[in-house]
C-alpha cells in the first residue's frame, strides 16, 4: 500500500525507540527463567551439591544441626564394605560401607564409581554427602547384618549410629547433569538479560545495528534510514517498511535494517495454519537475501503486503533476483559462493537474539 504522511506520524528516532521497545518485552522471560531458578534453589537441595559444608569425622551428626538442605564434606580414614549395595531397576547405585564414628558404627553409602564397585576397605576417602535418618532401605540393611552376625536387630541398633550418611550420586545418577544443566540455564539467562538491558539503554550496539557493519558504517546507516522513515516512507505496512535507500523490518519477531541496493534475491512462501482438521489462516513469508552473507526472514504478514513490497524492491533496484526456482538458487550460491540452506540458518539463529 502507498503510505500518505497524515495517515501515520513516525518519530526522527523511531528504529532506535522500536529497538528499546523489543529489548523491553524480552526481558520478561528471562526474569521469569531466574524466578523459577531461585525457586529450585530453594525448593531442591541444590546448594547442597554446591556448597557442601566441610565436617572433620567424629563430629556430632544430627538432622537438628544439618538440614536436609546443607550438605557435608568429609574425609574418613577407614570404611569396611558390608557386603552389602543399593539397587535401582535391578542395577546397583549405591555399596554400603560402615565406619567407627564417636565409638558407634556409622553406615555410609557410597556411590559405585568411589568405591570402585566394592572394595573391601577403603582409606582417607573424601567424599560429600547428605544425612540421612534410618528408613526403610536401613532398616533392611541392619536386619540382614543383624542376621550375618547372629545378633538382634534392637542390639545391633544400640552400636549403630542414629543417622547414616549417603553420597550425592548415589540416590539420583542424573544428579551431577541435572546441576550442569542448571548452572548453564542460569549463565545463559544471565547473560542475555545483561545484554537485553545493555539494547534497551544503547539501541545502536544492538545486533539489528551492528548487522550493518557488513554493509558500511552501522551508526551512519541507522541514522539516514531514521531520517528516510521520520521524513516520508515509499511504501508501508503493517511491520515493513520501504524507504529511498532501505528496507526496514520493524515487528516483535526482530528488527531489521537491510541497503536496497545490497539486496540480491526476494521470494515468498506460504503457511497454511491450522489445528487438527480446522483450517484457520494462509499467512505469507518474505525471504530477502543480500550480499555479504545477509539472509532476513520476515514472517506472518498477508500476501497483499508481502506482493506490493516484492514489486516495490523490484522496482527499485533492478538487479533483483524475484521468485523461488532453481534457477535463481543457483545464481545467488554462486554470487555468495556457500550454501544458502546453511547461511539461512545462521541468520535465523542470530535474529532470535
Amino acid at each position: 500500500m502507498d503510505f500518505q504522511e497524515d495517515q501515520f506520524h513516525i518519530s526522527k528516532h523511531y528504529i532506535t525507540d522500536s529497538i528499546r521497545k523489543v529489548y523491553k518485552k524480552r526481558l520478561a522471560l528471562p526474569i521469569l527463567i531466574l524466578v523459577l531458578l531461585g525457586a529450585l534453589w530453594f525448593i531442591f537441595p541444590i546448594k547442597t551439591f554446591m556448597f557442601p559444608r566441610p565436617i572433620k569425622q567424629g563430629d556430632v551428626l544430627t538432622k537438628r544441626t544439618f538440614s536436609r538442605q546443607s550438605g557435608v564434606s568429609v574425609t574418613i580414614d577407614h570404611l569396611y564394605f558390608t557386603g552389602y549395595t543399593s539397587s535401582m531397576f535391578g542395577r546397583s547405585n549405591g555399596y554400603y560401607y560402615y565406619t567407627t564414628w564417636n565409638d558407634k558404627c556409622l553406615i555410609v553409602l557410597l556411590s559405585p564409581s568411589t568405591c570402585q564397585e566394592g572394595l573391601p576397605s577403603m582409606k582417607h576417602v573424601t567424599i560429600h554427602a547428605n544425612i540421612h535418618k534410618p528408613g526403610r532401605s536401613y532398616d533392611q540393611l541392619l536386619f540382614q547384618l543383624s542376621k550375618d552376625l547372629n545378633w538382634t536387630t534392637d542390639g545391633l541398633l544400640e552400636q549403630m549410629d542414629t543417622v547414616y550418611l549417603e553420597e550425592f550420586s548415589v540416590k539420583n545418577f542424573s544428579t551431577f547433569a541435572f546441576l550442569l544443566l542448571y548452572l548453564g540455564v542460569f549463565l545463559y539467562t544471565v547473560v542475555y538479560l545483561i545484554l537485553c538491558i545493555l539494547w534497551c539503554f544503547f539501541p545502536r550496539i544492538s545486533p539489528p545495528v551492528l548487522t550493518l557493519r557488513r554493509f558500511g558504517n552501522p551508526k551512519q546507516m541507522l541514522a539516514m534510514a531514521e531520517e528516510e522513515l521520520s521524513t516520508l516512507p515509499q511504501l508501508a505496512t503493517e511491520d515493513m517498511f520501504i524507504t529511498e535507500h532501505y528496507f526496514i523490518e520493524i515487528s516483535m519477531n526482530g528488527i531489521a535494517i537491510v541497503p536496497i541496493e545490497e539486496i540480491i534475491w526476494i521470494y515468498k512462501h506460504s503457511t497454511l495454519h491450522k489445528f487438527l482438521w480446522y483450517h484457520f489462516i494462509i499467512s505469507y513469508t518474505l525471504h530477502i537475501t543480500g550480499n555479504h552473507h545477509f539472509y532476513l526472514r520476515c514472517p506472518k504478514n498477508i500476501k497483499s503486503d508481502i506482493d506490493g513490497i516484492m514489486d516495490y524492491l523490484a522496482e527499485a533496484n533492478h538487479n533483483i533476483l524475484v521468485g523461488f526456482n532453481e534457477e535463481n538458487r543457483l545464481k545467488v550460491q554462486e554470487i555468495q559462493n556457500h550454501s544458502l540452506h546453511l547461511e539461512g540458518f545462521f541468520n535465523f539463529l542470530k535474529k532470535r537474539i
